[in-house]
């Protein structure tokens, strides 16, 4: 019966964060929301059924699977989003501009995930430096294309800027288009939003139980199990992106997920409920998430994109993290 419970949990989750993210789309075009903005409210209800496990973990005592769920999610993220969409697409090519633009961030909020789990910070102040970079990311991608254009910044800085965010925004506007959105689709993204909440909740609950059961130490749980079955609607977007030819697109979403989870999946919650004592697999599992990072966007940075050889590179040291991850626990 638990796992009966388990499956259809994530089937209703999953199901239900499908709907939640078309109905998101439809508000954002309504509001005239930038295409980079839509991308990001798009990945965080995406990200939906991962936070909402995390937050339950972490709600019932159970640090280790919140923390294995959102840091999990992430390796998951990197494999399935950017690994597997190369692999399934033959090749994305990216503007190295492009890569730096999300990779910047990206490797700064996984630097700061690092640092809050291994307590050389505390979570308040991992907070605090996350948004500093993060808050003027979302600020540059919020902004229209001619107020972006006349930013307070020097003109090759602004330039590269746009450059950069355009993009991006050239591809989330082919991809996504959605119609514009009404009243019920607010009511609808609200009862989703429940849904995803009570089945993540319920899948969260049953699996640290299963685990207890047969012996299966929560980090996997969290980091490997849930972190994957989780991650599912992430990993379909990105790899039918990355088939239509948009990497910038499938990139910001991987990159976007996972910053988005780590700050509020992690950080956020850490600075009511604390960080508490965590195992050394936490700080494994953290430092594995931030190595992937840097070696996907190292190789994307490289090749100009990433093709079937460094996609099935990530996915093997996706691999790796699990097999490691099993055997040491």
């Amino acid at each position: 019966m638990a796992v009966v419970i388990l499956l259809v949990g994530a089937a209703v989750s999953l199901v239900a964060s499908a709907v939640l993210v078309t109905r998101l789309e439809r508000l954002g075009q309504r509001l005239g929301a930038p295409e980079a903005m839509l991308g990001l409210v798009t990945a965080l209800a995406a990200d939906s059924p991962e936070i909402s496990v995390a937050v339950a973990a972490v709600a019932s005592g159970r640090r280790d699977v919140g923390v294995g769920v959102v840091l999990g999610s992430n390796v998951f993220n990197l494999a399935a989003l950017l690994g597997l969409s190369a692999v399934v697409a033959g090749r994305i090519v990216l503007h190295r501009r492009v890569v730096i633009f999300e990779g910047c961030v990206a490797v700064w909020v996984a630097a700061m995930a690092a640092a809050t789990i291994a307590h050389w910070v505390t979570p308040r102040v991992g907070l605090g430096l996350t948004l500093v970079v993060f808050v003027p990311y979302v600020i540059v991608s919020a902004l229209p294309a001619r107020r972006r254009s006349r930013l307070p910044l020097p003109r090759a800085w602004r330039d590269w800027l746009a450059s950069a965010v355009n993009e991006e925004e050239l591809e989330l506007l082919a991809a996504i288009n959605p119609p514009r959105g009404s009243w019920k689709d607010g009511l609808t993204s609200a009862a989703m939003l429940a849904v995803v909440i009570a089945a993540s909740t319920a899948m969260e609950r049953t699996a640290s139980s299963l685990g207890v059961r047969w012996g299966v130490a929560s980090i996997v749980v969290g980091g490997v199990v849930l972190a994957a079955v989780t991650s599912l609607p992430n990993a379909v977007a990105a790899v039918y992106l990355a088939r239509r030819g948009r990497a910038s697109a499938t990139l910001a979403e991987a990159m976007n997920s996972n910053t988005l989870n780590v700050i509020v999946g992690l950080l956020a919650p850490a600075v009511v409920v604390g960080v508490g004592r965590l195992s050394h697999d936490d700080i494994a599992v953290a430092a594995w998430y931030g190595g992937l990072t840097v070696l996907a966007l190292g190789l994307a940075w490289a090749g100009r994109g990433l093709g079937r050889r460094a996609g099935a590179l990530i996915i093997a040291v996706y691999v790796v993290f699990v097999v490691v991850l099993v055997a040491t626990t």
